[in-house]
C-alpha cells in the first residue's frame, strides 16, 4: 500500500520514477524515513513465471486499482483532494529556495500527507500539524504557478491561501478523522466524508428502518454510500457508475473489463463480471452475488481484490474505503497457510467458546500465502500482512471465506526489522531474546495465519442477533480484531500445531506470547503522543487483550512486572496459565459478539483498551527514540511496464522505483480522475 518528484512533471513521464530493476541479493528495501515514517520497497518474485495470459490479467487489474486511487483520498477528508493538490503543484513548480529549513519542513508534511492519504494520520486518526509557518505557506502558494494549483470557481491564490490556512494550521477545525468518543456524536465530531448534514441519531434511525432482523442475509446496509441530509430530506449518494466517483469507478470498470478477456478460467470471468455489475449499479446484492463468486474461485493464480472494503473509518461502521490488491499465488509458501485452513473444523471443535457459538459445519475457508504486485487506496502506502475476506457474516457462516497472508510485503518488514534493536531493548533476559531471533518469524507468520484463517472465520451470532456493527456500534472492529488474535494465541500454543508440522516446538508459541505482551503493554505505545489515548482499533485490541491477562493473572503472577537499571520489561512466568487466560477472553468476546452484548463490549474497551499509563508511555517514548526506528512502515509500489507490438501486449516487465516523491507525483498525473470535489 505506496511513492514522489520536485522539478519538471514531465520528467516523471519520461523517466517512469527514475526506476531500476535490481538483482534478489542487493535489493533495497528501505527507500527513506522522516517524521515517524519509513518508506520500503518489496519484491515480487517469480512474476517470469508466469504465463503472458496471467501477466496481462495482472496489468488490467494493476490498472483498475490505481484507477480508483483518487477515492480513498475523498473518503477520508472533503477537503483532501484540494489540499493534496495544492501540495503537489507547490513541489512541482515553486520557484524559490527550496534549500532553507522551512521548505524541507514542507516536504516533510506533504510526505506526511501523502502517506496517509490526507491531513490525519493513518493510526491515530490526528491530524498533522504543519512545522512551516502560515506565512511560509502563502508564498509556497504565491511562488507557484496557478495553473497547476486546485482553484475553483473563479478563485484566486489568496482565496485558495485564506480558505487553506484555517484547515490546515487550525488545531479545532476537524482535528480527528474517526472519533471514538462514546459521549460525543461521532459523525459531527469525525471528518471523514461518509455523512453530511446529518446527526449520529438520525444516521443509525435510518439503517436500523432498512434492517430487517428476521432477514438471514442481509446486504451491507451503507457500504457504498455517503449519506446525506438535503432540504430536510435524508438520502444516500451511492459511490457507481453515473453517480458519486463515476469518473475513477468509469475507469476501474473498463480495466476489470479487459481483464475479464484474460481470465484464467470460467469462474474468475463470472466474478470479475459481477464487480463491474456491482460497480455499474451500486447493487449490494450484486455486491454479495460477487463475493460469494470470488470465493468459489480457489484454482486461479492471479487474484485481486476490489472494492469497497473495510469500515474501520467509519465511526458506525457502515461505509467501507476503496481498496484494491493485485496478487498472485506462492506455491510453496502456501503450504503452511494450507495445513491451518485444512483444519479449520478442528480448530472450532477445540475452541474453549461456548458450544452454541461454535459453527458446526465450517464452510469452504481457503487459505494462501500471496505475492503483492500494487496495492492501492486503503491498503496502500500503509498495508496489512494478512487479509480475510469477505465480512458479511453470514457469507462466512455459508460459503466461506479466503484468507491470504501477503508473503513478499512480511518479508520487506523482516528484512528492515533484522539489526533494528528492538528485541534487545524491550525483552528481559537473553533467554526471551534468543528465543524471538530463532522463532519471531515464524511465530508472526503462524499468527497472521491464524488470525485470518481460524479467527475472523470463527463463530457465529446467535439466532435473531444483528450484524456486530448494529449491535456493538462503534466497538465491533476493536472487539473482532481483539477475538481473531484470540483464535490465533490461544492455538499457537497447542501441540496440535507441532503435530500438523508448521511448527517445530512449542517454543515458537512462547517467543509468540513474549512479543504479543511486550507490544500490547509496552512497544506499540511507541505510535501514540504522549498524554493521547488509544484511538486506532487494532492498537485497542492488542491493549484490551494484554492488559486484561496481566490484570486478572497477577494472584498467579501469571505476567511480571520488573524494572531493571530504571527499564520497565513485562516477564511471563506461566505460558501455560496465560493461555488458559487467552481462552477465557476469548469465550467472553464470542459471547460479547453472538449475544450483541453492547454495553460488556464497550466496558471492555474502555477499561482496557483505551487509557495510557502516562509514566510507562513516556519511557517507551525515551528508549524507542535512541533506537532511531520509526513505528510505522508503508511502502512504493512497483511499476508494470506493458512491452508493445503494435497494439498488442506481448510482455509485462517490473520497475522497482526509490522515491516516495516521484511516484506520488506520477500517481497524480497519471491517475488522477475525480474533480476535487465530489
Amino acid at each position: 500500500m505506496n511513492l514522489k518528484k520536485f522539478f519538471l512533471i514531465s520528467i516523471i513521464g519520461i523517466s517512469l520514477m527514475n526506476c531500476t530493476t535490481e538483482k534478489q541479493d542487493d535489493f533495497k528495501y528501505v527507500a527513506e524515513q522522516f517524521a515517524d515514517l519509513r518508506i520500503q520497497r518489496y519484491k515480487i518474485d517469480n512474476f517470469d513465471k508466469l504465463t503472458l495470459q496471467q501477466k496481462k490479467l495482472v496489468y488490467y487489474l494493476y490498472q483498475a486499482a490505481l484507477a480508483g486511487r483518487d477515492i480513498i483520498w475523498d473518503q477520508n477528508y472533503k477537503h483532501n483532494l484540494y489540499i493534496r493538490r495544492t501540495l503537489e503543484g507547490i513541489v512541482k513548480t515553486y520557484n524559490g529556495d527550496r534549500n532553507e529549513p522551512q521548505f524541507a519542513k514542507f516536504m516533510e508534511y506533504t510526505k506526511r500527507v501523502w502517506f496517509s492519504n490526507g491531513i490525519h494520520h493513518h493510526y491515530s486518526n490526528k491530524k498533522f500539524q504543519p512545522e512551516f509557518s502560515k506565512e511560509y505557506f502563502a508564498n509556497l502558494v504565491r511562488g507557484s504557478d496557478e495553473w497547476e494549483l486546485p482553484l475553483q470557481n473563479n478563485e484566486t491564490t489568496d482565496d485558495l491561501i485564506n480558505k487553506l490556512t484555517p484547515i490546515l494550521f487550525d488545531p479545532n477545525v476537524d482535528p480527528v478523522k474517526v472519533n471514538q468518543d462514546p459521549n460525543a456524536d461521532l459523525i459531527k465530531t469525525s471528518a471523514v466524508n461518509f455523512y453530511e448534514g446529518v446527526t449520529q441519531k438520525e444516521a443509525e434511525d435510518f439503517y436500523n428502518s432498512l434492517a430487517d432482523p428476521k432477514d438471514t442475509r442481509p446486504v451491507s446496509y451503507g457500504l457504498n454510500s455517503k449519506l446525506v441530509k438535503e432540504n430536510g430530506k435524508i438520502f444516500e449518494r451511492t459511490w457507481r457508475y453515473k453517480g458519486m466517483y463515476h469518473l475513477a469507478i468509469d475507469k476501474i470498470t473498463y480495466w476489470l473489463e479487459k481483464a475479464m478477456t484474460v481470465a484464467e478460467n470460467e469462474q474468475q470471468k463470472k466474478a470479475l463480471d459481477l464487480l463491474v455489475k456491482y460497480y455499474v449499479t451500486g447493487n449490494l446484492k450484486l455486491w454479495d452475488q460477487y463475493n460469494i463468486e470470488w470465493i468459489k474461485d480457489t484454482n486461479s493464480v492471479v487474484d485481486v481484490i476490489n472494492g469497497f472494503i473495510e469500515t474501520y473509518n467509519d465511526p458506525l461502521g457502515y461505509k467501507a474505503n476503496f481498496e484494491s490488491v493485485v496478487s498472485f499465488k506462492d506455491f510453496e509458501a502456501t503450504k503452511r497457510i494450507k495445513t491451518i485452513s485444512d483444519n479449520a473444523q478442528w480448530f472450532e471443535d477445540n475452541s474453549p467458546i461456548m458450544p452454541e457459538h461454535k459453527k458446526q459445519n465450517v464452510k469452504g475457508i481457503s487459505a494462501k500465502v500471496i505475492t503483492v504486485v500494487v496495492e492501492s487506496g486503503d491498503a496502500s502506502p500503509s498495508t496489512p500482512i494478512g487479509i480475510n475476506l469477505p465480512n458479511a457474516n453470514w457469507i462466512r457462516k455459508e460459503y466461506g471465506s479466503k484468507s491470504v497472508n501477503l508473503g513478499n510485503i512480511v518479508h520487506s518488514y523482516n528484512k528492515a526489522s533484522e539489526s533494528s534493536g528492538l528485541i534487545e531493548e524491550f525483552a528481559y533476559s537473553q533467554e526471551e531474546i534468543e528465543r524471538a531471533k530463532k522463532y519471531w518469524a515464524l511465530a508472526s507468520d503462524l499468527h497472521t495465519d491464524m488470525h485470518e484463517v481460524i479467527g475472523h472465520a470463527s463463530g457465529q451470532l446467535n439466532p435473531g442477533v444483528g450484524q456486530p456493527n448494529e449491535t456493538l456500534k462503534n466497538y465491533a472492529s476493536v472487539l473482532e480484531e481483539a477475538r481473531a488474535d484470540l483464535v490465533a494465541l490461544y492455538f499457537i500454543m497447542d501441540p496440535k500445531l507441532v503435530d500438523l508440522g508448521v511448527m517445530p516446538s512449542l517454543e515458537v508459541g512462547k517467543a509468540e506470547y513474549d512479543g504479543y505482551i511486550r507490544n500490547g503493554l509496552m512497544t506499540q505505545l511507541a505510535r501514540v503522543e504522549l498524554g493521547d489515548d488509544i484511538e486506532q482499533a487494532h492498537m485497542r485490541n492488542r491493549q484490551l487483550v494484554s492488559g486484561w491477562v496481566y490484570e486478572k493473572g497477577m494472584n498467579d503472577n501469571v505476567i511480571e512486572k520488573k524494572v531493571r537499571d530504571g527499564k520497565t520489561f513485562f516477564v511471563i512466568n506461566d505460558y501455560r496459565k496465560l493461555r488458559d487466560l487467552f481462552g477465557e477472553l476469548l469465550r467472553e468476546i464470542q459471547r460479547i459478539k453472538s449475544e450483541g452484548d453492547y454495553e460488556a463490549g464497550k466496558n471492555l474497551v474502555e477499561n482496557y483498551g483505551v487509557k495510557v499509563d502516562r509514566e510507562l508511555h513516556a519511557e517507551v517514548l525515551e528508549r524507542y527514540k535512541k533506537l532511531n526506528i520509526a513505528p510505522y512502515a508503508g511502502f512504493i509500489n512497483p511499476v508494470l511496464v506493458p512491452v508493445m507490438n503494435g497494439d498488442e501486449i506481448i510482455d509485462v516487465k517490473i520497475e522497482y522505483p526509490e522515491d516516495f516523491t516521484e511516484q506520488m507525483l506520477y500517481y497524480a498525473k497519471e491517475y488522477s480522475f475525480l474533480p476535487t470535489y465530489n
